[in-house]
C-alpha cells in the first residue's frame, strides 16, 4: 500500500484554510446579527402619552389577541402607549392623549381608539366606536396622520381640528379647521374647513356633505380647548368665527417656552412651564428644574409597569412627569436636580426609563438616574422577552455620574417592584452599599428581576369593560388607506387588529355625494353629484343672536365640570331648498359643568348661505393687530429660537 506524501503535506494547510474560513464566517455572522439587532432596535416605534384621565378609562397593552376582558387594565396619567395598544373610555369618562408635543386627541365617552402605527412619518389610529377630537398641530412633508374607521379611512392632511364619530351605522367627519381626505370602500374625496361628511352603510356608498352649524361648532371647539388647556383658556372660541380667525391662539407651541429648548416631537413639553423653570446651566446648556421641596430626587414618586415591548417602564405620579423621565438626562448641581434634554435639533429616542438598575442581592434592586455622558442602549423585547439591542456592548455602563449623589438611589424589595410600589418599605442606598455594585441598563439581565417581571401579572388594576364590548371591538374591522407597517415585535398586527387596506380601485373612484351645503352658484343641490377632487373652503359662519345668549352658559366656571349622563338629541335643520333634512352628525358637546365627562348630541347642517367674495381671504386688520400685541406681551425666555423641523405644515409656523 503506497502513501501519497503530497496529500499528507497539504493536510495542515487545508486545516489552516478551514479555520480561517470558519473565523471569517463567524465574524460575518456576528456582524450580520449585530447589524440586524441594530436595525430592529432603531425600527422601534415611538411611544405616546396618556396625559389626562377623567372617569373610568381602560388600557389594553397585552400581546394576547384573544377576545377577553382580562387584558384590560386601569389607565392612568403619564402611562405610555404604542403600536398594538388599545384605549377605551366608559360612560361619563374621557381621556386626553398626546402622540407628539403638537398632535393630540380627546376621547369622548364610550369610545375605543387603537394604535396601528406610530413613527416619525406615520400615525395610524383605529376608531372602532364612539367619537373623538383630533388636534393636529404639525405635519412634516409627506407625513401621514390617519384615523381608520369601520367604513373608511380619514386622512388628516393639514394641521387643524377634526371630529370623527361613529353612530348607528354612520361615520361622521367634521372639519372644524384643516383639510381631510376620506377613503372608503365606495370611493374617496376631500372635506374642507366648516364641512361635515356622513358615510352611510358598510360600503360607504351613500355620502352626504353638509355645512357645520356655527353655533354647535363654537360649542364643540370651546369645550375642547376648555378641557385641554384649563390653565389658560379664556372661552373665546365659543364664537366659532373667533376660532376661524385665529385658530392658533392657544397652541402650546406658541405659548410655552419649553418648545424652544426641546424637540417638539416629545410629548409633555407643555406641562414643564407650569411646574418648573428653565435656565442656562454652566457646562450643560439649557436645563429645566422642577419646583419641588428640598431633598427631592427624580424617579421616586410613581411606580413601575411592565409595558411590552419596552419592559419595566416608569410611570410618574407628578403631573409634569413624562418628558423628563423618558428622554434626556439628569444632573445634580448645588444639591438641586436639573433635567438636561437633548439638543432641540436632535431626533428624540424614547426610553421606558432613563435609569441604570443596580442589583444588591437576590431580593433587592435599586435604580439611579442617568446623567450627562452616561451610556444608554435602546432596546426592546419580543413576545418571549428576548432582548434586541442597538448596542449590546453598552449594557454595563460602569461608572455613573449620579451614583454617589445623596439619596439618588432608592432600593426596594422585588416584591414591591411593580405598580403597587410600597414606598414605605423602600430605603436609600448609602456609599457603603454602593461600593462594588455592577449597574446594568437592561433590567432583565438581572435574573431575579427578570423572573419577577416575566412570572408576575403586572398591571394597574384589572378593568372590566361593559358586557360584550370587548368582543364587539375585537370583531370590528377597520379600513386604512395603506396597510400599517408592522414592527418586528408585532408582525401580525394587520390580522390581530382586524385591519384591511382600501383597494386601489376604490381609492381611484370619487364619492357620489348628496350635497346639502346649499346654493354655491352651481345651481345648488339638484340630486347626487360626484365628489369634487378638491373641496373649496366654505364661508365663515356668523353666529346667531341665540348663540350669544348661550355663551355665558358655556363659559368655564373656574375650570370645573359637573359629571352627568350622556344625552342624545336630534336637531332638525333646513336644507338647500328649505326642506327639513334632520340628518345626524354626531359630535361630543358636553355641558360645561363641574366634573363633566361629556355627552353626545347630533350636529345639524347649517342653513344655506351665499358665498361671500371675501370669504377666507385672511383675518381682519383688527385681529392681526390683536394677535401681534398678544404675542408681544408673552414672556419670551432667553435661549435659542424655537425649533421648526423641516418645512412641514404646522400651527404657529
Amino acid at each position: 500500500m503506497s502513501v501519497d506524501l503530497k496529500n499528507v503535506k497539504l493536510w495542515p494547510h487545508l486545516a489552516i484554510v478551514a479555520v480561517v474560513v470558519a473565523v471569517v464566517s463567524g465574524i460575518a455572522v456576528g456582524w450580520w446579527l449585530k447589524h440586524e439587532q441594530s436595525t430592529s432596535a432603531m425600527a422601534l416605534p415611538n411611544a405616546a402619552r396618556i396625559q389626562r384621565v377623567d372617569g373610568e378609562v381602560a388600557l389594553n397593552n397585552s400581546t394576547n389577541t384573544e377576545t377577553t376582558d382580562e387584558n384590560w387594565i386601569e389607565a392612568k396619567p403619564n402611562q405610555p402607549f404604542s403600536v398594538g395598544d388599545k384605549i377605551y373610555t366608559r360612560e361619563n369618562s374621557r381621556a386626553s392623549l398626546a402622540f407628539t408635543g403638537r398632535n393630540f386627541a380627546r376621547l369622548d365617552p364610550n369610545t375605543s381608539l387603537d394604535v396601528l402605527s406610530l413613527s416619525d412619518r406615520r400615525t395610524q389610529l383605529a376608531l372602532r366606536d364612539g367619537s373623538a377630537i383630533f388636534d393636529v398641530g404639525y405635519l412634516a412633508p409627506g407625513e401621514m396622520f390617519e384615523v381608520a374607521t369601520p367604513y373608511g379611512a380619514v386622512d388628516l392632511q393639514q394641521p387643524g381640528l377634526y371630529n370623527v364619530g361613529i353612530d348607528d351605522g354612520n361615520v361622521l367627519v367634521s372639519v372644524l379647521s384643516g383639510l381631510a381626505q376620506v377613503v372608503g370602500l365606495g370611493g374617496s374625496g376631500q372635506i374642507s374647513k366648516g364641512e361635515v361628511l356622513r358615510l352611510i352603510g358598510q360600503t360607504a356608498s351613500d355620502v352626504v356633505l353638509s355645512r357645520i352649524d356655527g353655533r354647535d361648532a363654537g360649542y364643540l371647539v370651546d369645550d375642547y380647548y376648555g378641557y385641554q388647556y384649563p390653565q389658560y383658556y379664556d372661552g373665546r372660541y365659543s364664537d366659532y368665527n373667533a376660532y376661524l380667525n385665529d385658530p392658533n391662539y392657544f397652541d402650546p407651541y406658541r405659548r410655552t417656552s419649553s418648545y424652544q429648548y426641546v424637540n417638539s416631537y416629545i410629548p409633555g413639553l407643555s406641562d414643564l412651564d407650569d411646574y418648573g423653570n428653565w435656565q442656562n446651566l454652566n457646562g450643560y446648556g439649557n436645563a429645566w428644574s422642577p419646583r419641588v421641596d428640598n431633598g427631592w430626587s427624580p424617579y421616586q414618586d410613581g411606580y413601575w409597569m411592565n409595558d411590552h415591548p419596552y419592559g419595566p417602564t416608569w410611570v410618574s405620579a407628578e403631573p409634569w412627569g413624562y418628558a423628563p423621565y423618558h428622554y434626556g438626562r439628569w444632573a445634580n448641581v448645588g444639591d438641586r436636580w436639573y433635567w438636561i434634554p437633548d439638543n432641540v435639533n436632535t431626533a428624540p429616542v424614547y426610553s421606558p426609563a432613563m435609569v441604570a438598575f443596580i442589583p444588591f442581592n437576590q431580593n433587592e434592586v435599586g435604580w439611579v438616574p442617568l446623567g450627562p455622558g452616561d451610556a444608554y442602549s435602546p432596546h426592546y423585547y419580543n413576545n418571549e422577552w428576548e432582548p434586541y439591542y442597538y448596542d449590546r456592548t453598552r449594557n454595563y455602563p460602569g461608572q455613573l455620574a449620579n451614583l454617589y449623589v445623596r439619596d439618588a438611589v432608592p432600593v426596594v424589595y422585588l416584591d414591591d417592584f411593580d405598580d403597587s410600589m410600597n414606598w414605605r418599605r423602600a430605603r436609600k442606598a448609602n456609599r457603603e452599599m454602593l461600593g462594588g455594585v455592577n449597574p446594568v441598563l437592561d433590567p432583565l439581565l438581572y435574573t431575579p428581576l427578570r423572573n419577577a417581571v416575566i412570572h408576575s401579572a403586572w398591571g394597574r388594576g384589572k378593568k372590566d369593560l361593559p358586557p360584550g364590548i370587548a368582543k364587539k371591538l375585537h370583531d370590528t374591522t377597520v379600513y386604512t388607506s395603506a396597510a400599517p407597517v408592522a414592527p418586528p415585535f408585532r408582525k401580525d398586527i394587520q390580522r390581530s387588529m382586524r385591519v384591511e387596506a382600501v383597494n386601489d380601485r376604490s381609492k381611484g373612484n370619487k364619492f357620489k355625494v348628496k350635497d346639502e351645503r346649499g346654493d354655491r352658484g352651481d345651481k345648488g343641490n339638484k340630486g347626487d353629484k360626484h365628489f369634487r377632487p378638491e373641496a373649496q373652503a366654505p364661508d365663515q359662519i356668523r353666529l346667531s343672536d341665540r348663540n350669544e345668549n348661550r355663551k355665558q352658559e358655556r363659559r368655564i366656571e373656574s375650570g370645573a365640570r359637573q359629571a352627568q349622563a350622556p344625552q342624545r338629541a336630534t336637531i332638525q335643520a333646513e336644507g338647500a331648498k328649505g326642506e327639513r333634512v334632520g340628518h345626524k352628525a354626531e359630535v361630543a358637546r358636553p355641558e360645561k359643568q363641574k366634573g363633566n365627562a361629556g355627552a353626545r348630541v347630533y350636529l345639524p347642517a347649517a342653513q344655506p348661505q351665499q358665498r361671500s367674495g371675501n370669504a377666507d381671504r385672511g383675518r381682519s386688520a383688527e385681529v392681526k393687530a390683536e394677535k401681534k400685541q398678544s404675542q408681544g406681551n408673552q414672556a419670551k425666555p432667553q435661549g435659542p429660537a424655537a425649533a421648526k423641523p423641516g418645512k412641514g405644515k404646522g400651527k404657529g409656523h
